[in-house]
């Protein structure tokens, strides 16, 4: 299997890989959304407790799922870096850190706006909501990090090293709901139980958080991108092929 994954250590391969499927993604993206998301704010029916305000879950859970799911991602990169020594993962997780934190940032606001007319404040000290929070500071500090360097790979490591260590905040947000008494709802998508939340909308919902994945994919080949420019820009094949574009 590792022999089979070997072309994505090569930054050259992986660059060229990126460039070839990039905006494909984004067009899929793009339209996985906009059906996802019209479905869900438009058709939908309306929930017969929360009414219309239900509907910034097709923002609010993908943003929320996805926030953990980059930062697991990067915790996996780092580690592969450090035992591996695959720079491209070191790569990889510096292309991820931003969109993570944009999507932590997009979770926190639509659970603002969300939780104002459920439980009358914008905002409350919560378990999930502070741990969620806390993710927040945990990109930011992977991306302060890898930015205080002179030299790119310390930098790296020193940020990889932090992703490894935060990623036990994780299973804190995950299960923040079941081992604190929270306002936060529990869990509709990801239990060991039926979903509880009715088909019809529960597949505009899967649309959108497959929308989003897709995206925050696309981004991540261009970030990728951008990164191999600039981490190996004395590399002969990068300069013949940005000479040629």
């Amino acid at each position: 299997m590792w022999k089979s994954l070997h072309w994505a250590a090569n930054p050259q391969q992986l660059y060229f890989f990126c460039q070839r499927y990039y905006k494909r993604m984004v067009w899929v993206s793009t339209l996985v959304l906009f059906i996802g998301l019209t479905w869900g704010i438009a058709w939908a029916p309306t929930d017969y407790q929360q009414g219309d305000s239900f509907r910034i879950i097709y923002l609010h859970v993908p943003t929320a799922i996805l926030s953990m799911a980059v930062y697991f991602a990067m915790a996996v990169c780092a580690f592969i870096a450090f035992v591996w020594q695959w720079k491209v993962c070191h790569y990889l997780m510096r292309a991820l850190a931003p969109l993570g934190a944009l999507m932590t940032v997009l979770a926190l606001c639509t659970g603002s706006m969300w939780g104002k007319p459920m439980w009358g404040a914008w905002w409350v000290w919560d378990a999930r909501l502070t741990s969620e929070l806390i993710l927040l500071f945990l990109y930011l500090g992977v991306i302060a990090l890898y930015q205080a360097f002179d030299e790119p790979l310390p930098g790296l490591k020193a940020a990889g090293l932090l992703a490894m260590i935060g990623s036990v905040n994780l299973p804190i947000i995950h299960y923040s709901v079941v081992w604190w008494n929270t306002l936060h709802q529990g869990a509709s998508l990801f239990k060991f139980s039926a979903p509880s939340i009715h088909s019809s909308m529960l597949w505009p919902l899967l649309l959108t958080l497959f929308g989003f994945f897709l995206w925050v994919l696309a981004m991540a080949m261009k970030r990728l991108q951008i990164t191999i420019l600039e981490l190996e820009s004395h590399r002969h094949w990068l300069t013949e092929t940005v000479d040629k574009e």
